[in-house]
């Protein structure tokens, strides 16, 4: 029998090596169309943002009335509302782990908590990464701002709630869900949920309203604009210490899925 197995496989070798190529070509095709992390940009860009970080805040501290001031925080945000999306491109491809803990784009894993306090640390926000990242999400979002910035949502169909979102100012959010944490990014009547995906294709992605099965999952959904906060601009612009928020309880691992 094992000869005539054996037999039979010589004949159609062929035909069995063509059958497994096709096979694994899906698996070829997925890893080549999944995005390439760029650190060196990433390291451009975070001596740049430092750069237009001191001057923004020279101008603000210059500034004489508070119409000025306000102006000053006005190019501050939209500045931070261009920058920060780009930088979380630069990760895209970076492949996800829950205990992973990477610096560098492209470099070693990274978890969906460690990508958020990374890009805002690199964005020039001053807090404790591994700290924030060891969060829970709500925790990860009342460092920055008051509970009457956020906006809980649990139980809503994802239809109303992405409906929500494209109606919502521009902004850069932080958006915490059932076991997850991620970035939100808002305005021209769309949005792009920017995150280190601990479901296919494991890595940090960037999708749009039919993509964001995560965020479609998820029954509970809190979530702030960090960008529309005069005060976290004004810390941001001063660099000044963003105290973390810690967790009393387990949920922290929540932020680090």
């Amino acid at each position: 029998m094992a000869a005539i197995l054996c037999a039979v496989c010589w004949h159609y070798r062929g035909q069995i090596a063509m059958a497994l190529r096709e096979l694994d070509t899906p698996l070829s095709l997925s890893e080549s169309h999944l995005p390439k992390p760029d650190a060196e940009r990433y390291a451009t860009m975070k001596e740049d943002v430092e750069r237009w970080r001191k001057n923004l805040a020279t101008k603000h501290a210059k500034a004489k009335t508070a119409a000025e001031k306000d102006k000053v925080l006005a190019e501050a945000r939209g500045f931070l509302e261009s920058v920060l999306p780009e930088m979380m491109r630069c990760w895209l491809g970076t492949r996800w782990d829950f205990h992973g803990t990477s610096e560098v784009p492209g470099e070693g894993k990274i978890a969906c908590g460690y990508f958020v306090a990374t890009v805002l640390r690199d964005a020039g926000f001053r807090v404790d990464r591994y700290k924030l990242a060891q969060q829970s999400s709500q925790s990860i979002l009342r460092s920055f701002l008051p509970r009457e910035a956020l906006s809980l949502q649990v139980g809503v169909p994802y239809e109303s709630y992405a409906a929500g979102l494209k109606k919502a100012e521009h902004g850069i959010r932080i958006v915490g869900l059932d076991s997850h944490v991620a970035f939100l990014v808002t305005g021209n009547d769309d949005f792009r949920f920017i995150h280190s995906s601990g479901s296919k294709p494991w890595c940090v992605v960037d999708e749009g309203e039919n993509d964001a099965d995560v965020l479609r999952r998820s029954n509970y959904r809190v979530q702030g604009c960090l960008t529309a906060d005069k005060e976290v601009l004004r810390r941001w612009l001063a660099g000044k210490t963003i105290e973390v928020r810690e967790d009393s309880s387990a949920t922290a691992s929540a932020a680090r899925n």
